[in-house]
């Protein structure tokens, strides 16, 4: 990493950008031939998109343990075999290239069979999972994200893609995709596949129907073929319909039962940071959400505005040295479907809190909040929560967004301890007392 910086020093950014991927792909061919693919015979599940991974990714493992098989999954929140879960420290989804191989070759020590890798387009476009045989691909949607390192939507759609074309030159796999049908990018992945499965609410051949939602979940009718699977999701939100059903095609397509699909689905109770609810008897809903792009706060906050029963909170804010533009536009969004909009700190790294709030106030302003009215800031993220909190009545709705299952949150001074549910709980704990 000291090296990274060095170099980038003396090299402007946007020929930095060309070469660094280069760095890392021979770094991968050279770890990769000396430890001698360590990922090989295994059957390898990647699972790729902007919102979803991670929770389809669970689902997946889920229904696959549940089925008997040994499997393995690196993902976001954590990393092992079966349930043996190690939480994962880093801000970020994709290890370093030694990290990776590590891993890999402590988790095959295992027996492992399977092994579901949720994969970013960094991963991908900076060739970090060359010698990965994957063997299915898993596309949940593509939205704008990421655009301050992929400079434009069309190369972010493309770094995704090569997940695909990765499976599809793998002779010995199943060069299988499952791809969202109702992502505006579908017929772009399936292009790149032997064998697409197309699934969705509105397209698709793997069809969701009769959907049922509730703030414990989600149940629906997936049809397939003339086959009914009847699925019951205990995570809520309607985008728990896509990353479920996005599980249930990679179920046919390794020709699981229905039963087994069912009760794999069915066995996820929850995901860490995903829609965890947070209990310590107050009279209001607590939920601690990873929500941090305008497309997971758009379907979010639209689910939820027509099931509180009294005001829906947000507490969220934005990132430094990340996408500057989408701070507003999750601003206006919040404004849009909340009653009120707290802004806190999100990863300030060293940019100044300040200005970043304001960047997502203007936004909740431009949807017709007030500061200090139901517009609030405050900048310290742990003060933030307590505030929220304090103001929280009975049948309340107060989401806490943008950090879910993260252990640190990053400042200008370095990484400090972090973590939203243990703090959420304590704070409620203490208002009880």
């Amino acid at each position: 990493m000291a090296f990274r910086k060095l170099i980038k020093a003396f090299i402007p950014n946007r020929l930095f950008s060309v070469i660094e991927p280069y760095g890392h792909l021979g770094e991968a061919v050279f770890l990769q031939s000396i430890n001698s693919f360590p990922a090989r015979g295994l059957k390898v599940i990647g699972v790729t998109g902007t919102n979803g991974k991670t929770t389809t990714s669970f689902f997946i493992h889920s229904m696959l343990e549940k089925a008997g098989y040994q499997v393995g999954l690196m993902s976001t929140i954590g990393y092992g075999v079966g349930t043996n879960i190690t939480p994962q420290v880093h801000h970020m989804t994709n290890v370093s290239v030694p990290e990776m191989i590590g891993r890999l070759k402590e988790m095959k020590q295992q027996e492992m069979e399977w092994l579901v890798l949720e994969t970013t387009s960094h991963a991908l476009a900076q060739y970090r999972v060359w010698g990965i045989p994957y063997s299915i691909a898993v596309m949940t949607n593509v939205t704008h994200e990421h655009l301050d390192y992929h400079r434009t939507f069309k190369r972010y759609v493309n770094a995704k893609r090569k997940l695909f074309q990765m499976a599809d030159r793998n002779r010995g796999g199943l060069r299988t995709g499952i791809i969202n049908a109702d992502d505006a990018s579908a017929k772009l992945f399936a292009s790149d596949i032997s064998h697409p499965l197309m699934y969705g609410v509105k397209e698709g051949e793997l069809r969701a129907t009769q959907v049922e939602l509730s703030p414990s979940g989600v149940r629906y009718k997936a049809q397939y073929k003339g086959e009914t699977y009847d699925i019951s999701c205990h995570i809520p939100g309607e985008f728990n319909v896509y990353n479920s059903l996005a599980a249930v095609g990679v179920g046919i397509s390794l020709g699981l039962s229905k039963e087994q699909i069912e009760r794999g689905i069915q066995a996820l109770n929850h995901v860490e940071g995903r829609m965890t609810h947070i209990d310590e008897g107050q009279k209001f809903d607590v939920i601690v959400d990873f929500a941090h792009t305008p497309d997971s706060f758009e379907k979010l906050l639209k689910n939820f505005r027509p099931i509180v029963r009294g005001r829906l909170v947000a507490l969220f804010g934005t990132p430094g040295r990340r996408d500057q533009s989408k701070g507003a536009i999750q601003g206006e969004i919040a404004g849009r479907y909340c009653d009120e909009v707290i802004v806190t700190e999100e990863d300030d790294r060293d940019v100044d809190g300040q200005t970043l709030m304001d960047s997502v106030a203007k936004g909740a302003e431009k949807a017709g909040k007030t500061r200090e009215k139901d517009l609030f800031l405050v900048h310290d993220r742990t003060k933030a929560i307590e505030f929220a909190l304090s103001r929280a009545q009975a049948g309340d709705t107060v989401l806490l967004l943008g950090k879910g299952h993260e252990k640190t949150i990053e400042r200008a001074d370095g990484e400090h301890p972090w973590n939203e549910i243990e703090l959420t709980h304590k704070i409620l704990k203490r208002f009880r007392t």
